[in-house]
């Protein structure tokens, strides 16, 4: 089992990689940190991520699941065509696609949340609203193969849920 972790170029939410990405290896899972860089990306609470490849090469065929990590950087993603294209393939490939804390605000900006249950972190329903998802403002949310959290308090549950989802 193999899945991706997208984080941005610096401000990633450090909980929302290091706890998920933890649950994810004790269950077997071998993980991919990407980034839009391969410089040493910072979280918001200063641990240091190193991306292993540009999520602009990631192939979504070699993974079980796609995972965009939440913090404030993430916005990088919310109207990149090539997240969104990564979300979409995810999506229409059968995989599993995950998004933690304002990371969900890419997927439904990539259409792949119209008529799905979701959640994300507090300040950015509307964003979820306006793109036709049902936000329910969970700590976590399933819906199909789409997982969403709403923040790092959730990062663990966030984990364990997509755990469960790939070892289906």
């Amino acid at each position: 089992m193999k899945a991706v972790m997208i984080i941005a170029s610096s401000d990633f939410r450090d909980e929302e990689l290091f706890d998920t990405k933890e649950v994810l290896e004790k269950g077997g899972v071998e993980v991919t940190i990407a980034s839009s860089s391969l410089s040493p990306s910072r979280g918001m609470l200063g641990k240091i991520a190193n991306p292993q490849i540009l999520f602009g090469n990631i192939k979504v065929p070699d993974y079980g699941a796609v995972i965009f990590v939440g913090g404030g950087g993430a916005s990088e993603y919310w109207d990149n065509a090539t997240a969104h294209t990564i979300a979409r393939e995810t999506v229409s490939s059968g995989k599993i696609l995950g998004a933690i804390c304002i990371a969900p605000v890419t997927l439904a900006n990539a259409g792949v949340l119209k008529g799905k249950k979701a959640t994300v972190w507090p300040s950015e329903g509307k964003k979820l609203l306006k793109d036709g998802a049902n936000y329910t403002g969970k700590d976590v949310q399933i819906d199909s193969n789409i997982v969403t959290a709403n923040g790092p308090k959730a990062a663990k549950k966030f984990g364990k849920t997509i755990l469960r989802l790939l070892s289906k």
